[in-house]
């Protein structure tokens, strides 16, 4: 981890240009686990704008994982933001069109990995908030709740920082993550809740034989092609006011059998169920651990919930937050639930959460990018919903 002391704010960066401040954290690479110098720098600005700096890393040895706390203020309402400073690889950079830590910008939009996952968005709050606090306005208290642990497994990252929060009565009345929510322009979508995950791996166990005597054998294939079949059979539901029908995709078969002639002893497959609020993860795992022993009593199961579904009742913060994206942008949001799971579904067991971000298109991808206008309007769109919220 770099030292702090060695993480200077570049002399003519102001803390209100949130180009500049992207540009700043772009070039620091932090691809997880290895939280570079970012996060330091990021702290730095935030104690520049009177922030009070907790640093929160957890984990021991590789594990390790930088976080921090910043709150301004002790009053409320609390408003917090919550965001990464851990990106995902670049790949191959000569792939790339413009270096991928380089923070170019070529016709109004800049390149660069994390320009939209999410060093944009951190860079639009912390000059939204650097308005802010210059006119003067509001009441309350702001903070920051950032992590280097979003883009892995998430263990040792915003769970634990919240863990702490909530010892140290810490915990906002409302939180916004800066993932970016928007399919093609910005304004389009506020996520209001997420689907929860379920993973499940089968195994099943059979007799290995000859084909040409199947009574001698117990075919594993069959049993777990049942298995299966019996979990696709039925949707599981068909969706709600703001969720659509849960998923459940087989991701894996394999057997390992390379023969013609041979009954294999073994079978597997993976999959994966995307749920609504229909369902909680412990009743999922009950119904395919029935069905497994069902169709393949000489089978296991491995499950593992990565988080539930999640709904956050609309609150006053939400309607300060659509208020300004339909201020600035001039388009109102869908209130939206769909997609992958992000930090969001830890933060909704304390708390109202909404998330609201950069357009995602091209997040992960080889050229990440994004326009420079967006990054002017999401500070503003964040400035106006901090007035409101705070008024």
């Amino acid at each position: 981890m770099a030292d702090a002391a060695q993480v200077n704010i570049p002399a003519n960066l102001a803390l209100t240009d949130p180009v500049g401040v992207a540009q700043a954290l772009i070039r620091l690479p932090s691809v997880s686990p290895d939280p570079g110098a970012s996060q330091h720098l990021l702290a730095a600005m935030l104690e520049r704008l009177g922030f009070e700096v907790t640093h929160l890393p957890f984990g021991e040895g590789a594990e390790r994982t930088p976080n921090f706390f910043a709150r301004l203020g002790t009053g409320s309402p609390h408003i917090c933001y919550a965001g990464h400073t851990d990106v995902v690889p670049p790949g191959n950079e000569a792939d790339w069109s413009h270096p991928p830590y380089a923070a170019d910008i070529v016709d109004g939009v800049l390149y660069g990995r994390g320009a939209c996952d999410m060093k944009g968005g951190i860079a639009a709050f912390v000059s939204a908030v650097a308005r802010h606090v210059a006119t003067g306005l509001g009441k309350g208290s702001i903070s920051f709740l950032i992590t280097g642990d979003e883009e892995g497994p998430a263990t040792y990252g915003t769970v634990k920082v919240l863990e702490w929060m909530a010892e140290h009565n810490q915990i906002p009345d409302y939180c916004l993550v800066g993932e970016p929510t928007n399919p093609k322009v910005l304004g389009e979508m506020v996520k209001v809740g997420r689907r929860g995950s379920l993973n499940a791996h089968i195994v099943v166990e059979g007799t290995q034989g000859h084909v040409a005597y199947p009574h001698r054998a117990d075919n594993p294939v069959h049993r777990l092609l049942a298995v299966l079949a019996a979990l696709r059979g039925t949707p599981l539901d068909n969706g709600t006011e703001y969720f659509e029908p849960s998923s459940l995709q087989v991701t894996s078969v394999d057997v390992g059998n390379g023969a013609t002639n041979v009954i294999p002893a073994r079978a597997e497959a993976r999959l994966n169920i995307r749920f609504n609020d229909l369902h909680t993860g412990a009743a999922l795992k009950g119904w395919v651990e029935t069905i497994c022993r069902q169709h393949a009593p000489r089978s296991r199961v491995e499950i593992k919930i990565s988080g539930e579904s999640f709904l956050t009742s609309p609150t006053q913060e939400t309607t300060a937050l659509v208020e300004a994206i339909k201020q600035i942008t001039g388009r109102t949001p869908k209130l939206d639930t769909g997609g992958g799971t992000s930090d969001a579904r830890f933060i909704s067991r304390y708390c109202a959460v909404s998330e609201f971000g950069l357009v995602g298109a091209s997040i992960h991808k080889v050229d990440e990018h994004t326009d420079v206008a967006d990054l002017e309007m999401l500070t503003r769109i964040y400035q106006t919903f901090l007035e409101g919220a705070q008024a």
